[in-house]
Parts: structure tokens; C-alpha cells; sequence
């Protein structure tokens, strides 16, 4: 990217300091006074116009980045000051108000609430949680699937702030409530709460919520079932609730998540209805640009509005609101500069989407286009025919996008489709009539036969997408699962981009020069990475409430899971876990009970682990419960899990034990029954619950 392009877009100047404020004030968040910043801001912009009249440009553009910088900083800091408050440390009484429908999840109803008052000792509610938005799960009964939006409820409950198991390598998902304004969660068992009242008043967004829901009503009504109902759904609303596992695992293998996340492609798929419907018009009688943009940008944000105001969504519909616009400047009407526009706005207005991975891969994907495509598609012959020409500029799009987002979607999702450029040939033609048939349908409503019509030929469109979908990802190496990669790597990757696209269009030596630094800085990287990241052998405990196991970890890509459990279920600890293990570049876990087995690597008698010299004793029963022995075992590590209910002090008359771990599985109170015995026999001891996994190198 040459000089001329930044000078010639403003926004890509500002938008970056913006950034790196709400990145810093997202890691060391901070709540400045709003009397502070808008004093503080005053003598900046102040100091500005001086530098402004003074003719200093340099000193006049680094204040300016100090000054987005700052804002940055304040807007995140206060944002998450928001989320954050003290708590009580026992279970209180407490108003709240149900903001949206509780949402099923396995074993309770999740339920975002806003807190009312709080009662504590006798008094009145407490003014820092009044207002405050929190997680609730319900009990699973015939009154909580009752309960609907806008109830007033009174619950009985211990608030705790949002937490993390303390795994290696984890979602942050405490983080990620805090961003999202949640300051508390709570789990509320049947009987501890009662409906005291109902608000009806209706939020915009909620009002969108409603719109959507009624329309997705209408579509079983047409016909539409099972998996062709959720395509359709999600292609119209963006409702992906009715996605079956197995659906989006299809999408996902064959790099065709797009098609299902509402988003850019969408929105653009429906703008570009309106410019053919309406340029026509405006090129031949002017005067009716105005109006018929107006009309373009409000059924863009009608549409947004049917969809339940989506994030995603709604930065598209921005996205392409300035695209709208911009058709009244004499200059190319969509560029990196639109781009970072609408980026730098949308960051002014929630700083937290920053870090929504929908808004980072939308964004990054129209990026790589931008920058790319326009370099690939003029690769191709003038004299190639139209028909070709076409599936070209429609691979050199696929391939742009693809190299845009790549980085990320590994990062998050350890992930790599091969055949995208096959799905793209054939997904972004058919979702593109799906889109337009649906259109049809939902405008045919007046007539009911047409209708139908249109929804038979829908329903048809979205099936053999489907089955088509279906088939690519039976091919061979149709993923490349199991990849890991870090922040500081994906951020070499799109530094190596520009680079190459820089010296692409410079052709010079000092431009050549940086390319090939950055590639050896990012070689460097990769081999630190590896190094430091290589398997070593060692014993692992982790915090997965429910599945207690013990990890054994070799050299090599080879570990053991061993659970104490004769029939483990361990689903939700292997996905906890997967992030963790790619890192480590580990090959799948093999899964052992702790039946008497003997092998070369692991041996187990009698739920007694050795492995590289080291006795783990998994007590997850009372086999021990009345036995002696006249020369005490000893045992490296005594891993107390569920299932257990004796005494501590009658194993020591069989082991002599050296540190004992204990599980999250057990109940509080026989968690601390036997941190105490421990306290009292001098056993060193740690508690999963409390610290997170621990790791043991041997």
C-alpha cells in the first residue's frame, strides 16, 4: 500500500489509533470521569486548532492520533466500567426485569436480565447494581418455561461475577460477558424466584426481534421443514437456531459459513438488486438519484430492522449506506477508505466490536478484496470469452476474501477448508437465487398461489444446495483440522500482505527489502513457536466441571486421558481442551478407563496410574475404605474426584501421598471438608476449582 493511497484516505489514517485505544483500554481498562475527558479533550482540540494556525502538519497529524488514541482508551474503559461492580458474597433477594425470551440450553433456562434493586440485610436495593444486566439459569420446570420478555421477577440467588475454568489456552469467556455488559451470572434452582409484575415496554431492538420472529412464523406455513427451513431462516433473518449440528459442520467443512452468517454478502446481494432496479432510472433522468438512494438506504435499514438489528447486519447496512452515498462523488464509489469509515463509526459507537470475531472477518474479507482482487482479476486474458471472464473475477474474489480471512479463521476456529474455491463456484450462485427467490416469495404475499410458487421453487434452490454442499465435503481433504496459530503470527501474515502488495506496485529495492525483513521476522517467529511450544512429558489435571481425568503427556505427539469414570463422556472437556492440544501439536488423546491395564507407556492396577515413574492414585470410590496395609504405598498424586465420600485420614494408614488434587466435580461442602483435612495432615494440595488446571513436568 504506496503513500499516495493513505494520503488520499483519511480514514485509514484515523481509524488504526482508534484501534489501538480500545485494544489498550480493553487490556488494562481504566474509568476516567467524564468531567476528566471532556476537560482533557477540550485543551486537545484547542491545541489543535494552534497547530492548525500555526502550519505545524506533522505535529498537527501525531496530535490528532493521540487524541483518537485517548478517545479510544476512555470509550473501552468505560464501557467495561459499566460491567464491573462489587458483589455480595451471599445469596440475596433481587428485582430484575427479563430483557429478551430465555434461551434453552441442556440443563437450564439462560435468561439476560436487568437488575431492579437488590435487598441485603432488611435494606432497600443497592444503587451500583440498579440498571446492571446479568446472566440467569433457570431451573428447568413447568413455571420457568413460562416466563417470557418483560417479566419483573424476584429471585433468591448468589451473584458471582463471571469466571473462567482456568484452562490452558481457553476461550476468555468472562472477558467476553464484560464486553458484552454483563457484571454478574447466577444459577437460580426451582422455588427461589417468583413473577412479581410484567413491563410491556418494547425497545427498539426488541420490537425488531418481534418483526423477526413473525416472519420466520410464516415460513413452516410455505412448506418449508427441517433443514431447508433453518437455510432459509438464516439466509432471510439470520435466525441460525434451527441449524442442526450436522448442517453446520457441512457449511463449515466445506468454507461455506458465510453463506449461512448474515452479513456483507447479503446485504450486498440486495443492494445490488436495487442499483439494477433504480440506476437506469437515474441515469436517465437525474433528478431522481436523490430519491431513489433514499429509497435504496431505507429499505437496507428495513431490511436490517427485519433481521433484529444484527450487528452484522447492521455494520453491512453502514457499510453500504456510504457506498449509497458515495454514488454522488465523481471518484470510484467503494474503497478502502468507505471501508475504514464505516469501521472508525461503528468503533465510535460500540468500541467492544472490536473484538467480535463477525466484525473482524467481514471487515478483513472486503479488505482483501479490495486490495487483491482488482491485482488477480486483471490476470486474466482480454480475448477469454464472457462466460469465463466471469468464473475468474468470481474465483479472484473467492481467493481474495479467502486470503483475508484465513489467518483469523484459523486463529479461532483451527481450521482449513481446501476446496473453498469449489464451494464458492458453486454456493455464492445458488445462495445468490436462494436470496432472490426468497425475496419473491416474501413480496408475492398478497397473491397466495404465486406465493406458493415461489416458495416451492425456494425450497428446491436451498435442497440442492444442500445436497451439493454435502457431497464436497465427502471429498478427500476436503479440511485440514487440528492448526493453531497466535495473534502475533496472524499479524505478521497481513504485514507480509501489504508488503508484497506494496512492492507489487513500487517494484524498488527499499520495498523489496521490507518484504523479505518481515518474512524473516515472521520464520523466526514460527520456529520460536515451535520450539517453545514442542510436547514435553508431563501430567495434566483440568478444571471440566463433570469429567475429571488425568492427562499423561509424552515427547511426543502421543498423551493419554485416563478417566476415572468406567463409561467417560468426554465431549465437552475434548472441545475445553482442543485449543490447548492443537497448540501443543498433539495427536488425539487415547481414551483409557481406569480398568487394570498394562501397556508400555501407561499401566493401571487398581486406579492406580504409573506413568514416568510416578504413581497417581484416581479416588473416585471407597475401594480403600477399611483396608491396611503394613507398609504405606506411596502415592506422587491422590486425584479426588466424584464419587468419593470417605475420610482423608483413613488413607493414610495405606499411602503416603504427595500432593493431592482435587477435582471440581465434588460438592463444595466436600471440597473444603477435605482442604481442611489436608490443612490439618500438612498434605500440600490443590484445588482445581480455585486455581484452574495444574501441570506437572517430569
Amino acid at each position: 500500500m504506496s503513500a499516495s493511497v493513505i494520503r488520499r484516505s483519511p480514514f485509514l489514517q484515523l481509524l488504526p489509533p482508534l484501534a489501538i485505544g480500545i485494544a489498550c483500554g480493553d487490556r488494562w481498562p481504566a474509568d476516567i470521569p467524564v468531567s476528566v475527558w471532556a476537560g482533557a479533550a477540550t485543551a486537545c482540540i484547542a491545541l489543535l486548532a494552534l497547530l492548525q494556525r500555526a502550519r505545524c502538519p506533522r505535529l498537527f497529524g501525531l496530535m490528532v492520533q493521540l487524541f483518537l488514541a485517548a478517545t479510544g482508551f476512555t470509550l473501552m474503559g468505560r464501557q467495561l466500567a459499566d460491567s464491573t461492580c462489587p458483589l455480595p458474597e451471599h445469596e440475596v433477594p433481587a428485582a430484575v426485569r427479563l430483557c429478551d425470551h430465555p434461551i434453552e440450553k441442556a440443563r437450564s433456562l439462560m435468561c439476560r436480565v436487568q437488575a431492579e434493586g437488590i435487598r441485603e440485610d432488611g435494606q432497600t436495593g443497592h444503587d451500583r447494581l440498579s440498571g446492571k444486566e446479568m446472566l440467569l439459569y433457570f431451573a428447568k420446570d413447568s413455571a420457568s418455561f413460562r416466563l417470557k420478555r418483560g417479566d419483573r421477577l424476584m429471585v433468591y440467588a448468589r451473584l458471582s461475577p463471571p469466571e473462567n475454568n482456568g484452562n490452558p489456552d481457553e476461550f476468555d469467556y468472562a472477558h467476553y460477558l464484560h464486553r458484552q455488559g454483563i457484571c454478574a451470572t447466577a444459577y437460580v434452582p426451582s422455588g427461589h424466584w417468583t413473577v412479581c409484575g410484567h413491563d410491556s415496554t418494547v425497545s427498539l431492538k426488541q420490537a425488531a426481534m418481534d418483526w423477526r420472529d413473525r416472519l420466520t412464523s410464516m415460513f413452516p406455513a410455505l412448506g418449508f421443514e427441517g433443514d431447508n427451513l433453518a437455510v432459509l431462516s438464516a439466509l432471510t433473518v439470520g435466525d441460525q437456531d434451527g441449524l442442526s449440528d450436522e448442517l453446520v459442520e457441512t457449511y463449515s467443512a466445506t468454507g461455506a459459513s458465510h453463506v449461512l452468517a448474515l452479513s456483507g454478502m447479503h446485504i450486498g446481494l440486495f443492494y445490488a438488486l436495487f442499483w439494477l432496479l433504480f440506476s437506469p432510472l437515474w441515469k436517465r433522468w437525474t433528478y431522481l438519484k436523490l430519491p431513489l438512494l433514499t429509497v435504496t438506504i431505507a429499505s437496507l435499514w428495513a431490511f436490517a430492522f427485519f433481521t433484529g438489528l444484527m450487528p452484522s447486519v447492521v455494520r453491512a447496512v453502514v457499510m453500504f449506506s456510504l457506498l449509497a452515498l458515495s454514488e454522488f462523488s465523481a471518484d470510484k464509489p467503494f474503497t478502502l477508505n468507505t471501508l475504514a469509515a464505516t469501521a472508525f463509526l461503528m468503533l465510535l459507537f460500540r468500541p467492544a466490536w472490536l473484538f467480535d470475531v463477525g466484525f473482524q472477518l467481514s471487515f478483513l474479507a472486503v479488505a482483501g478484496i479490495l486490495l487483491i482482487h482488482p491485482r488477480t482479476d486483471s490476470l486474466c486474458p482480454r480475448n477469454c470469452p464472457s462466460v469465463l471472464r466471469k468464473v475468474w473475477s468470481l474465483l479472484s474474489v473467492s481467493t481474495a476474501a479467502q486470503i483475508g480471512v484465513a489467518p483469523l479463521i484459523i486463529l479461532y476456529f483451527s481450521r482449513f477448508s481446501t476446496h473453498f474455491l469449489l464451494t464458492n463456484l458453486w454456493a455464492v450462485p445458488m445462495s445468490t437465487l436462494a436470496l432472490y427467490a426468497a425475496i419473491a416469495m416474501l413480496a408475492l404475499t398478497p397473491f397466495p398461489i404465486l406465493q406458493h410458487f415461489a416458495a416451492q421453487v425456494t425450497d428446491r434452490l436451498i435442497g440442492i444446495q444442500n445436497d451439493v454442499l454435502r457431497h464436497i465435503e465427502r471429498l478427500p481433504y476436503a479440511t485440514i483440522d487440528g492448526l493453531w496459530t497466535d495473534i502475533w503470527a496472524v499479524s505478521l501474515f497481513y504485514l507480509l500482505v501489504v508488503l508484497a502488495l506494496r512492492h507489487i506496485r513500487l517494484r524498488t529495492l527499499r520495498s523489496a527489502v521490507l518484504f523479505l525483513t518481515a518474512l524473516l521476522l515472521a520464520v523466526c517467529h514460527h520456529s520460536l513457536a515451535l520450539w517453545d511450544n514442542a510436547p514435553r512429558t508431563a501430567l495434566a489435571f483440568y478444571n471440566v466441571n463433570g469429567c475429571p481425568a488425568l492427562h499423561c503427556l509424552s515427547d511426543g505427539p502421543r498423551s493419554w486421558l485416563i478417566c476415572p469414570d468406567s463409561t467417560p463422556d468426554t465431549r465437552y472437556l475434548q472441545q475445553a481442551l482442543a485449543p490447548h492440544w492443537n497448540r501443543l501439536r498433539l495427536s488425539p488423546p487415547e481414551i483409557m478407563s481406569a480398568h487394570d491395564t498394562c501397556g508400555t507407556s501407561v499401566s493401571i492396577s487398581h486406579n492406580i496410574v504409573t506413568y514416568a515413574r510416578r504413581r497417581i492414585c484416581l479416588l473416585n470410590d471407597n475401594r480403600w475404605q477399611g483396608k491396611s496395609s503394613p507398609t504405606p504405598l506411596h502415592i506422587d498424586y491422590m486425584y479426588v474426584s466424584k464419587g468419593y465420600r470417605g475420610n482423608l485420614h483413613e488413607l493414610l494408614a495405606l499411602f503416603t501421598i504427595g500432593k493431592v488434587i482435587i477435582d471440581a466435580s465434588l460438592s463444595d461442602y466436600y471440597r473444603r471438608h477435605i482442604i481442611d483435612t489436608c490443612a490439618q495432615e500438612g498434605i500440600s494440595y490443590v484445588s482445581l476449582k480455585d486455581s484452574g488446571a495444574v501441570r506437572f513436568e517430569l
